[in-house]
């Protein structure tokens, strides 16, 4: 079952994946591949959401759309050009048209948070300039729009290691807002944040991604919010695609199966650990 993405204007796909297997290093000795004969078309400005139980290999695909894992076999394109086939400095100037924001964003601790939000401007700086942005911050403005778009606008000045888990993830996600990239690439942005943030992130990743005409990627625990958000559902399971459809085809029985054994997260926990959990496609 397949909703790839479609080229109608003739222009390459941001992704193309054909039969793709990545392994990790500890895979050699004999474990499963993290990820087994994937094929995943993604158009430009698509924005899907990845969905599956803990360890389906949603964070793995994220990383090799992201350049970072290089996969063991099968067809790998990024905006029509195989990255593995370039070299270390064409496939550098390719990866500074994507952006991953990880779960827990690498922030160095001790510096201020509108520096590490501008540091999304260094691929598009000279080193000078990066430099100095160091000392004293280079478009402190524009740190600040980025921030104040997930209410985050008063800690601009802040330490990092003074904000708390949601703070430090929608710090990362302002950063993103700066990059210059086509493909964002966002790894399970809600983990930390209430209900009313979650909502608030889902709403200016998309506006954001469709203002520039990119492609947003983004994987979820929160099944709910997946369907009511995003048009096209991937789920994976075991380092397999199982079902990757349009929401609307997407049934509670289909959701169940994907995560039997495991409960899916809901958008709203409960107050009650005995009360009843959000039913699975509420939303849509």
């Amino acid at each position: 079952m397949s909703a790839s993405g479609n080229t109608s204007n003739g222009a390459a796909p941001t992704y193309r994946l054909q039969g793709l297997t990545v392994r990790h290093l500890a895979a050699a000795r004999g474990q499963a591949a993290a990820l087994h004969a994937i094929d995943l078309v993604i158009a430009q400005g698509e924005q899907l959401a990845i969905i599956g139980p803990s360890g389906a290999g949603k964070t793995t695909l994220l990383a090799t759309l992201a350049c970072a894992h290089r996969p063991a076999d099968g067809l790998f394109e990024a905006f029509g050009v195989a990255p593995w086939t370039l070299s270390e400095g064409e496939r550098h100037r390719l990866r500074a048209r994507l952006f991953l924001a990880p779960q827990t964003p690498p922030l160095p601790p001790r510096q201020r948070v509108v520096t590490a939000v501008l540091a999304a401007r260094l691929p598009q700086w000279g080193f000078w300039r990066a430099l100095a942005s160091l000392v004293k911050p280079a478009d402190p403005a524009a740190a600040f729009a980025a921030l104040s778009r997930f209410n985050l606008g008063d800690k601009l000045y802040s330490r990092v290691d003074r904000l708390s888990g949601g703070e430090r993830q929608r710090c990362g996600l302002a950063r993103l807002l700066l990059s210059s990239a086509q493909a964002l690439l966002v790894d399970e942005p809600l983990s930390a944040l209430d209900p009313a943030l979650s909502e608030l992130t889902l709403v200016t990743l998309r506006q954001e991604a469709a203002a520039r005409g990119a492609t947003l990627i983004c994987s979820l625990h929160q099944v709910d919010l997946a369907l009511s958000h995003f048009p096209r559902i991937v789920a994976l399971r075991d380092g397999r695609v199982v079902f990757d459809l349009p929401r609307e085809q997407v049934s509670d029985a289909m959701v169940a199966q994907l995560y039997q054994g495991e409960q899916p997260a809901a958008s709203t926990p409960p107050a009650d650990p005995a009360a009843p959990r959000l039913a699975v496609g509420a939303c849509f």
